[in-house]
């Protein structure tokens, strides 16, 4: 299991178009990769999950990644989720 820490620096948080994009990242990934913030944990590979924690701008989340290739998929969603610019 892989566990990385990362900042959400999205101006609207993990919105809806941000949310698809991991989603569609997370599901090319064999690994089950799930996303903590504020105590809830949410499936990456969810819409509805990752909508529901309601992640906003500056928050902290902590991406987790269990399985064959969880080194790749936690840095790729970090990548991601660093990316994010709006």
């Amino acid at each position: 299991m892989v566990t990385k820490e990362v900042l959400v620096k999205n101006s609207t948080g993990l919105h809806a178009r941000p949310a698809t994009l991991l989603v569609k990242k997370a599901s090319s990934f064999k690994s089950d990769i799930s996303i903590e913030f504020n105590g809830k944990k949410a499936n990456v590979k969810s819409l509805i999950g990752v909508l529901s924690l309601g992640v906003t701008k500056d928050a902290n989340i902590k991406v987790i990644a269990s399985g064959d290739d969880e080194t790749l998929a936690a840095e790729e969603i970090v990548k991601l989720i660093e990316g994010l610019d709006e």
